[in-house]
C-alpha cells in the first residue's frame, strides 16, 4: 500500500489529459464536414475545358455529369482507360451509381458548354451522355448553422466554470464565490517555518502573543478559575517593527488553524460583499475552532464610522465593520475564535472595535532599543557570509538609532550587495557603515556640478553645524560632516543622539541651536544667507511648535496642549484655540527660533577662526570626522555617560574615500538626524 501511495504522489508530475483536445477535435470535424462533406477525401484529376473537348472529339468520354451547374465530372469509356494518357486513379462518386469519376473541371457558361458539346458530337459523330445533378451537403449546412450557437454556449460554460472554481484567489472567481472569504488557512498540514525564535527583541509583545496561543492550547488552565479567554489582540506600532512577523510566528507556533488575510480583502466594488466575507470567515473559523484569525492593516475597514463619509450615502466599509463587530462580540459569538489584528494607525480605529470584549488587549510594538537592535542584527547576520573578527553587533546597534526591524534587515541586505559590488568574499564592517549611509542619505553624487562659491558656502554651512553642536552640552555627539552630495542633500552633518525616554527644554533648545548653526555660519562668514537651510528650518519649526502647542514647555502659553491622541482632530475644520491665542503661539514660536539663531551666531562669532579652519579642512577632504574636530577644538568639555559616546578611538569611522551621509530625520524631538543642506 505504501508503494501505491508513493506512486500516486508522483502521478501529478505526469502530463494529464486535457478536455481542450476534445473541443479541438470537434471543431476540426465540423470544419472537415463543411469543406469536404459529399466529396470524399480525394478529388478527380483536374483538366481544362480544352482538354475535355479534345477527349470528347476522340470518343474517350462515356458520360459527363454537371454538379450544381458549376463542376463537370468526366467518366471515360473502358477503352479510353487503357490508354497511357488516362492511366490515373479516379474518385468514387457516391452521389451517382458508384462509378469512378476520372476528371473534373470548372465550367463557365452552362449554355455555351452544352452548345460546344453538341457541335463536337455532330462533327465527330460521337455520343457522350450529358446529365445534371445537385450535391447538397445537408449535414455540413446544418452543422455550420448550429456552430455559432454551439461555440457561444461552450464559451459561456467555460467562463462559468472558471468563475465558480476561481473562488478564493483565481482571476475569474469573482461571481459565484464573491462573498466567500479570501483568508489563507495555515494549519498542521502547512509548513510555516517562522517561530518565536525568529522574532528578536519585542519580549513584552512576544509574551502577550505566546499567552494567546497558550489560551487555545490549554483553555482549562485559564478557565478553571472562572476566567474567560480574550476575544482579540491588537498589535499597534510604527511600520516595520515586526507586527506581521509576530503573526507569522503565531501561525508557526500554534497547533490550531490560523486564518490570515488583509483588511483590504474585505473591500469590493459590490455592495454587501465585505459583510458577506466577514460572515464566511468567522463561519470557517468556528467550524475549525479553536482557531485564530489574523487581519493585517485592519484600519482599511476599521476606521471610525461617520468620520470619513461626508456624502451621507451608505458606506460599504461601515457595513463590513458592523458585521465584524457583531461577529467578534455579538449575540451568538464563539469564544474559541481569537482575532489578532495589526495596524500602525490605531488612532483612527472605531471606538466600538477597541472596547473590552472585542480587542481586549492592545499590544504596543515599539521601535527597538539598543539591546533589541543587537538581537535583531544577530538574527539577520546569520544568513550572511561575514568576517567574524570585524563585525560587532554592539557597534552596529549603536550606529542605527531609531531603525526598525525592517530597516535593520535592509541594512544587512544592502551591506551584502555592497560587498558583492566591491568583489569582496565576505561582508565586513565597512560594508555595513556604507550600507547605513546609503539607506539613510541616498546615493552619492560626486559628479554633481557645483561651483567653487557654492562649494565654499556648503562647507561653511556644514562646519557651522559641527561647531555649534560641539559647543553645546545637550546637542547630539557629532560623527562626521560631509559636503559630498548624497540624495537630495548637498551636504550633511551626521549625529548619533542619546536614546532618551523624556526630553527636557534645554535639550530641545540645544538641538534647535545646532540645527540653525548652518545658516548662522553663512551670516557670520558671508553676511548673507541662502536657501540651503530649508531642511534645518523645517525641523526647527516643528520642534518649536511642538514645545509650544504639544508639550506645554512655554511659559506664556502655559501648561496647555492642543494635541489630540485620538486622532479625531484631523476631521475638524476649526482650530482648538482663539485667534488671540493663535497670535501668541505664532509669536512664541518665532521668539524661540530667533533666540536660538542669535545664540548660534554669537557662538560662531566667538569661534570664527576655528570655524574657518574647520571649513578649510572640509573643503580639502570633503569628509571629516570627530577626530578632526578634536584637533581643532580640543576635547569636548561636556562629559558623557559611558555607553552614550559613539565611535570611540577603537571604533574608527570610515575613511574619507568612502564618504558617508546623514541619518534619518526624526518626526518628533528625538532627532537622530541630520541638518542637511538642501537644494
Amino acid at each position: 500500500m505504501a508503494k501505491k501511495q508513493s506512486n500516486k504522489k508522483l502521478d501529478p508530475k505526469k502530463p494529464k489529459f486535457s478536455a481542450y483536445w476534445i473541443y479541438a477535435i470537434i471543431i476540426l470535424i465540423f470544419l472537415g464536414i463543411n469543406f469536404f462533406g459529399g466529396s470524399g477525401f480525394g478529388e478527380p484529376s483536374k483538366i481544362t475545358p480544352q482538354q475535355y473537348m479534345n477527349y470528347l472529339s476522340e470518343g474517350d468520354i462515356q458520360k459527363t455529369v454537371v454538379i450544381n451547374k458549376t463542376i463537370a465530372k468526366v467518366y471515360l469509356t473502358d477503352e479510353a482507360k487503357e490508354k497511357a494518357i488516362h492511366k490515373k486513379s479516379g474518385d468514387s462518386d457516391f452521389l451517382n451509381t458508384g462509378a469512378t469519376a476520372d476528371y473534373s473541371f470548372q465550367i463557365g457558361s452552362l449554355d455555351k458548354f452544352e452548345e460546344d458539346i453538341e457541335k463536337i458530337q455532330n462533327k465527330n459523330n460521337v455520343n457522350a451522355k450529358l446529365s445534371f445533378d445537385q450535391d447538397n451537403n445537408y449535414l455540413g449546412e446544418i452543422l455550420i448553422t448550429l456552430l455559432p450557437f454551439v461555440l457561444i454556449i461552450g464559451i459561456w460554460i467555460f467562463i462559468m466554470r472558471k468563475m465558480s472554481s476561481g473562488g478564493a484567489g483565481g482571476a475569474g472567481g469573482q461571481i459565484f464565490n464573491i462573498g466567500k472569504s479570501k483568508a489563507k488557512l495555515f494549519d498542521q498540514n502547512t509548513d510555516v517555518k517562522t517561530s518565536f525564535k525568529n522574532v528578536a527583541g519585542l519580549e513584552g509583545a512576544k509574551e502577550e502573543v505566546q499567552e494567546i496561543v497558550d489560551f487555545l492550547k490549554q483553555p482549562e488552565k485559564y478557565t478553571s478559575l472562572g476566567g474567560k479567554i480574550p476575544k482579540g489582540a491588537l498589535l499597534v506600532g510604527p511600520p516595520g517593527t515586526g507586527k506581521t512577523l509576530l503573526a507569522k510566528a503565531v501561525a508557526g507556533e500554534a497547533k490550531v488553524p490560523f486564518f490570515s488575510l488583509s483588511g483590504s480583502d474585505f473591500v469590493e466594488m459590490f455592495v454587501g460583499v465585505g459583510a458577506s466575507r466577514v460572515r464566511d470567515l468567522f463561519k470557517q473559523a468556528k467550524e475549525k475552532s479553536p482557531s485564530i484569525i489574523f487581519i493585517d492593516e485592519i484600519d482599511a475597514i476599521g476606521r471610525a464610522r461617520g468620520k470619513s463619509n461626508f456624502s451621507g450615502s451608505n458606506d460599504e466599509r461601515e457595513n463590513t465593520l458592523n458585521q465584524l463587530l457583531t461577529e467578534m462580540d455579538g449575540f451568538g459569538t464563539n469564544t474559541n475564535v481569537i482575532v489578532i489584528a495589526a495596524t500602525n494607525r490605531a488612532d483612527v480605529l472605531d471606538k466600538a472595535l477597541m472596547r473590552a470584549g472585542r480587542f481586549d488587549r492592545q499590544i504596543y510594538v515599539d521601535l527597538p532599543d539598543l539591546n533589541e537592535r543587537r538581537e535583531i542584527f544577530e538574527v539577520h547576520l546569520k544568513p550572511l557570509k561575514k568576517v567574524a573578527d570585524e563585525l560587532d553587533t554592539e557597534f552596529l546597534a549603536k550606529q542605527t538609532p531609531g531603525f526598525s526591524g525592517a530597516d535593520i534587515a535592509n541594512v544587512c541586505n544592502e551591506a551584502a550587495l555592497i560587498a558583492a559590488r566591491k568583489g569582496n568574499k565576505a561582508v565586513g564592517k565597512q560594508d555595513f557603515l556604507d550600507a547605513v549611509d546609503r539607506i539613510v542619505g541616498g546615493l552619492e553624487k560626486k559628479n554633481k556640478i557645483i561651483t567653487p562659491d557654492e562649494k565654499k558656502a556648503i562647507a561653511f554651512h556644514e562646519a557651522g553645524h559641527a561647531t555649534v553642536s560641539w559647543m553645546l552640552e545637550h546637542a547630539a555627539p557629532l560623527v562626521k560632516v560631509t559636503i559630498v552630495p548624497r540624495g537630495q542633500s548637498l551636504g550633511a552633518a551626521w549625529y548619533l543622539p542619546e536614546e532618551r525616554l523624556i526630553v527636557r527644554p534645554e535639550q530641545m533648545l540645544d538641538e534647535m541651536c545646532a540645527a540653525l548653526g548652518g545658516r548662522a555660519a553663512e551670516k557670520v562668514i558671508f553676511d548673507k544667507i541662502s536657501t540651503g537651510a530649508l531642511s534645518d528650518l523645517e525641523k526647527v519649526t516643528k520642534q518649536a511648535k511642538a514645545m509650544v502647542t504639544i508639550y506645554g514647555l512655554n511659559d506664556k502659553v502655559g501648561n496647555l496642549t492642543y494635541y489630540d491622541s485620538s486622532g479625531q482632530s484631523e476631521y475638524n475644520f476649526t482650530k482648538p484655540y482663539s485667534e488671540k491665542t493663535s497670535e501668541l503661539i505664532d509669536k512664541e514660536i518665532s521668539n524661540l527660533i530667533e533666540s536660538q539663531y542669535q545664540r548660534a551666531v554669537d557662538l560662531l562669532t566667538d569661534n570664527k577662526d576655528k570655524l574657518t579652519q574647520l571649513a578649510e579642512i572640509l573643503l580639502d577632504k570633503e569628509v571629516i570626522f570627530k577626530d578632526d574636530l578634536q584637533n581643532i577644538f580640543g576635547e569636548r568639555p561636556f562629559a558623557k555617560k559611558e555607553g552614550h559616546e559613539i565611535r570611540e578611538s577603537e571604533e574608527s569611522a570610515p575613511s574619507a574615500s568612502n564618504s558617508s551621509s546623514a541619518p534619518k530625520e526624526a518626526e518628533s524631538e528625538d532627532i537622530k538626524g541630520t541638518t542637511s543642506l538642501d537644494k
